[in-house]
């Protein structure tokens, strides 16, 4: 790969020391096999790097590329009569009580080949791509059963094979009590979800292991013997936790010392200490939140006071999230959760990075990944100040032009 350099930029760093998004005017940010090589300003870049091809940006925005670090892209069919049902006033609790909510998404995810899985979750794909995402999480989850978790996985896997984005995987086969184990949550633990992670990480399908603790899905207890066998597997752990009610998912999560804790709507005081205690990230879901026209907002003040880290997603999903804009999930965690700007970019990048387990991206400094997203704006607080507007001019993967 041939090496280079960008020039007459404005570089947003995002490094945490470096304060008001870590910005470089007038910065330069030299490219060699994948990572960048050297950053900071034109007038300090050393010989060598001057005589590199240089490529001018006319005064944009460059950013790390942005991380997707929670999502469900890929699922067979949608649930719009749900969302008809929720304005005529259905809960997305009745909604799944009935027969509805993610156990629908599983009928319809079962019926699906690996193949239509994987065209149907492209276009998905292809609108956060558009907006300058060069690592994205899918979660399995809509299969409940060894042989669909096991192929959503392998889809989610392909997904990374035909485009030029990083994916990575996350088993959520503690997501809800399928149908044919209904009533008997601990049954399905044990003769489904456990067997299906076990298959999972023989196949190498997965990178982190998540669950989903709630009145309408797993307790504490179910929860703790799926990430027993995620850490004898070696593998990370997240968990969905906390959106609906407080089952003490957060305190159990931050227990095995997990990457996130996601959604947290409800979590309390506890909760929070005990994120900052083991250092898990808090990911913050304001699509799920706007869509289900929630209430009870996320503790920010709290996790900010505490100094837990705060990351944003889309949660892109067919019931409670369907939406396929990060730009927009920064807006709405501006608009909705009073997070600032700043805290927003950093929430979709270095600290979305973080909830990942990566330590290669998310900033741009030397060494790191050449993932970088060059925007048509004078200021970053201008991504999360729009809405329903693209900005991205350009995004180089791995530093790839």
């Amino acid at each position: 790969m041939t090496a280079y350099a960008l020039a007459e930029l404005t570089a947003a760093t995002m490094e945490a020391e470096a304060g008001a998004y870590g910005l470089i005017e007038d910065a330069l940010i030299a490219v060699s096999e994948g990572q960048i090589a050297w950053i900071g300003p034109r007038g300090d870049a050393p010989r060598e790097v001057r005589a590199l091809p240089i490529h001018k940006q006319e005064g944009r925005l460059v950013t790390p590329g942005l991380i997707d670090c929670h999502t469900h892209i890929v699922h067979g069919g949608d649930r719009a009569r749900e969302f008809e049902m929720r304005l005529e006033g259905a809960s997305y609790e009745e909604i799944a009580r009935a027969g509805g909510g993610i156990v629908s998404t599983v009928k319809a995810t079962r019926a699906a080949d690996e193949d239509a899985l994987v065209e149907t979750a492209l276009p998905r794909l292809d609108s956060l791509i558009a907006e300058g995402v060069t690592t994205i999480e899918v979660k399995s989850g809509y299969g409940l059963d060894i042989e669909t978790e096991l192929r959503m996985l392998r889809a989610a896997r392909r997904l990374g094979a035909k485009r030029d984005v990083e994916v990575i995987t996350s088993f959520l086969g503690a997501h809800a009590v399928p149908p044919e184990y209904a009533g008997d949550a601990d049954g399905y633990i044990d003769e489904v979800c456990l067997g299906a992670l076990e298959a999972a990480a023989e196949e190498g399908l997965a990178d982190a292991v998540d669950g989903f603790c709630e009145g309408i899905a797993f307790d504490t207890g179910q929860i703790a013997r799926v990430f027993d066998l995620a850490e004898e597997l070696d593998l990370p752990i997240k968990l969905h936790a906390e959106q609906l009610s407080n089952l003490g998912g957060a305190v159990l999560a931050a227990s095995y010392g997990a990457l996130s804790v996601d959604h947290v709507e409800y979590l309390d005081e506890a909760g929070v200490d005990a994120l900052a205690e083991s250092g898990t990230v808090a990911v913050l879901l304001p699509g799920a939140f706007y869509t289900l026209r929630e209430t009870q907002k996320p503790p920010v003040d709290l996790l900010r006071g505490a100094d837990v880290p705060m990351a944003v997603a889309t949660d892109c999903n067919p019931g409670s999230s369907p939406m396929t804009s990060l730009l927009l999930a920064m807006n709405m965690g501006c608009t909705l959760f009073r997070l600032t700007p700043e805290e927003a970019l950093a929430g979709v990048t270095r600290v979305a990075a973080d909830a990942l387990g990566f330590d290669d991206r998310g900033v741009l400094a030397e060494g790191m990944r050449a993932d970088l997203a060059i925007w048509d704006v004078a200021h970053p607080a201008e991504l999360a100040y729009r809405v329903g507007f693209n900005p991205l001019h350009h995004r180089i993967f791995g530093g790839a032009r």
